[in-house]
């Protein structure tokens, strides 16, 4: 695995990082020492024990005979490894998936692609080989649409969607996925919890251009946003940015057409496919 800059939120991925600190340092070895006698890199024990990079099946055997830890690095391996889904998250995801589940009130823009809460199986499956390992791809779709059911619970969330043309415009993944998705759409709009709303071409400059954004309101508790960029997600839960975030949210709807419109403008891509 190539290490990334920050690192993982997983418990199981933090629990090895530590053990493996924990281990080294007990046994009087630098990340050097300990690298050299199991035939590694120091880079890669330093990104191991930062918790950047993951494990290999190899790394956590050979580790566990040098130690003598009967199995320990292993069956760590192995918890990571059955979440490696989970870790293939942008940091902070996960955060907000939890607080996603416990809204009243869901806002929320996509400039370029389909929301996760309203994509189809195909869709996301074709998004989602773009940016993870084959191995875990199908755990990731099952969780995103896990993630659904909260639009189809009892007292569901009110969802107010809005997207750029653009992002109902391009055909992930080909024709056929495309015309379902757009169906897709077009069916969950008819619930009466769910508003779906178009951003035209037309509409030139205008704020939604920034990037997506995801606005969470609960019942006695103060919204939060959240946001993505390069691979990182951010929750703001400050007064003052989740305010900025509303007005943003506010200046795209602005450019938006009418529900029944934005229903029509997606019947007419539909039809072009």
């Amino acid at each position: 695995m190539v290490a990334q800059r920050d690192p993982y939120e997983s418990p199981t991925i933090r629990a090895f990082a530590a053990e493996l600190e924990t281990w080294r340092s007990d046994a009087g070895l630098s990340k050097v020492e300990l690298a050299e006698t199991l035939g590694y890199t120091p880079q890669l024990i330093s990104q191991l024990e930062g918790a950047k990079n993951l494990p290999s099946k190899k790394f956590a055997e050979d580790t566990d005979t040098f130690f003598k830890t009967n199995g320990l690095f292993v069956r760590l391996w192995k918890l990571v490894n059955d979440t490696r889904h989970l870790a293939a998250l942008p940091p902070g995801f996960s955060d907000f998936v939890e607080r996603e589940a416990q809204a009243d009130a869901i806002r929320v823009f996509g400039l370029l692609l389909v929301t996760g809460l309203l994509q189809t199986e195909e869709y996301a499956r074709e998004i989602l080989l773009t940016v993870q390992q084959p191995n875990v791809l199908d755990r990731f779709i099952a969780s995103r649409m896990e993630r659904q059911a909260i639009l189809a619970r009892d007292k569901p969330p009110r969802l107010w969607a809005t997207f750029d043309e653009r992002a109902l415009r391009c055909t992930v993944g080909g024709p056929d996925i495309m015309r379902c998705q757009l169906q897709h759409l077009l069916e969950a709009s008819e619930r009466p919890n769910i508003m779906i709303e178009v951003v035209p071409i037309s509409a030139g400059a205008y704020a939604g251009l920034e990037g997506d954004l995801t606005l969470l309101s609960f019942d006695g508790r103060p919204d939060l946003a959240y946001t993505e960029a390069a691979g990182r997600g951010q929750v703001v839960e400050d007064t003052a940015g989740v305010a900025d975030f509303h007005v943003r949210y506010d200046l795209i709807r602005g450019h938006a057409l009418p529900v029944a419109e934005s229903r029509r403008l997606i019947k007419s891509i539909l039809e072009s496919l």
